[in-house]
């Protein structure tokens, strides 16, 4: 069965985490950088300044999104990279696709009514924002939404007791939590400690990716130290690439030019490169709180947060008894919210000193993949050029 062309950023996405975004950004961009992905957003300076507060710096020489989509009103002002995210976001919120709102085949006409209801609720939203809470997007879709086309007006009645009493007889009754520091020490321990993560020079690791449908792909994973990262699908109609170079990442899809990674899909790609992450995670905030987290999969665990200002939150599950790391959930910054990515990991055994996951699951709001390694090899060549991005394709000749 040939995977259809709608899927594919949901199946790129289990074996890149940061995949989805971009991989939505190269097919909305045309050969000439022009688009007909827009059509989402323009409403007043209010709205304007709060996209323009919340969205990620730009880099010198790239594109605001009116300059590369057609058709925006809302989001004028935002760098264009951060456009397809805001859009995401807006899904994730409602639990719709992109066709809920846009014409698959003309994506910045105006024919659909809740397109137009979307500019006014964007709009609304940012004034909210402005006038109560400084402009900070403390008020988003997901506040009213909720994952459903049409907010919930009616509240809901529960029998299990909720509120702020039942918090406060929650937090009386438990027990006092560790330290931050004392959590992530014992997770570097767990894994092997910081010399063994050191002698870690190289991995690659070949299994299969299961996509949400049922679908299952061969996959590769390339890492080397320090930080580079290219995990490879194998679809039949060639490989899909994701890859991290140690400063920038880029993304890749049979037929199309790669894509290189924005901001925040860099940091993403970090992560996910370092194969010292447990001996690094310590310095990556400058702040950590700690909570009670979920049972996941059967583990106690607690839920090791951390936060800088200006930054979207990591969390980290760490199992109460071993220390080992059984959830991340992590965010990327969109004008209109939080994107959230939840990776799962299991199948923790014992290699070259180091424990690693061999199973990990990839969740997105409406998504969901996994990865299951069946070999791994360690400390062998892995060569440079797997990190490098294809060259972009020549110019189009101009019509005649």
């Amino acid at each position: 069965m040939k995977l259809r062309l709608k899927h594919w950023p949901a199946v790129i996405a289990a074996i890149s985490l940061s995949a989805i975004a971009a991989l939505a950004t190269a097919w909305a961009q045309a050969p000439q950088g022009g688009t007909t992905a827009g059509g989402e957003a323009s409403g007043s300076k209010a709205a304007q300044n709060a996209e323009q507060k919340t969205a990620a710096p730009r880099p010198a020489g790239q594109k605001l999104a009116e300059e590369q989509f057609k058709n925006i009103q809302v989001l004028k002002g935002i760098p264009a990279d951060q456009l397809i995210p805001g859009m995401q976001f807006i899904a994730a919120s409602l639990g719709v696709d992109c066709e809920y709102c846009h014409d698959h085949k003309a994506m910045d006409n105006d024919d659909k009514k809740p397109k137009k209801i979307a500019r006014a609720m964007m709009t609304m939203m940012f004034n909210i924002d402005k006038n109560n809470f400084d402009g900070r997007l403390e008020v988003t879709c997901y506040s009213c939404h909720r994952g459903a086309a049409k907010p919930v007006s009616i509240p809901v009645i529960k029998e299990a007791e909720a509120g702020p009493v039942a918090e406060e007889k929650k937090a009386a009754e438990a027990p006092p939590l560790p330290k931050a520091d004392d959590l992530l020490d014992k997770y570097l321990v767990a894994v092997g400690g910081a010399a063994a993560l050191e002698k870690i020079t190289s991995r690659v690791q070949s299994g299969k990716l299961q996509t949400f449908n049922g679908q299952t792909f061969s996959a590769d994973v390339y890492s080397k130290a320090p930080g580079k990262r290219a995990a490879l699908m194998h679809l039949q109609g060639g490989d899909s690439v994701t890859a991290f170079d140690g400063e920038h990442g880029w993304l890749s899809v049979p037929g199309r030019p790669a894509h290189m990674m924005s901001a925040s899909e860099n940091e993403a790609a970090r992560l996910d490169a370092d194969l010292q992450f447990a001996a690094h995670v310590k310095n990556l905030y400058p702040k950590y709180t700690v909570a009670d987290g979920e049972k996941i999969d059967g583990h106690d665990t607690y839920l090791v947060e951390g936060r800088a200002e200006g930054r979207p939150p990591l969390r980290l599950y760490l199992d109460k008894q071993t220390g080992l790391l059984w959830r991340q959930v992590r965010y990327a910054q969109s004008p209109l919210g939080l994107n959230p990515t939840q990776i799962d990991y299991a199948d923790y055994r014992d290699a070259d000193g180091v424990k690693i996951p061999f199973r990990w699951t990839v969740a997105r709001p409406g998504n969901r993949f996994t990865i299951q390694v069946e070999d791994m090899k360690q400390n062998v060549p892995v060569d440079d050029a797997k990190f490098v991005a294809p060259p972009p394709p020549p110019p189009s000749p101009p019509p005649k």
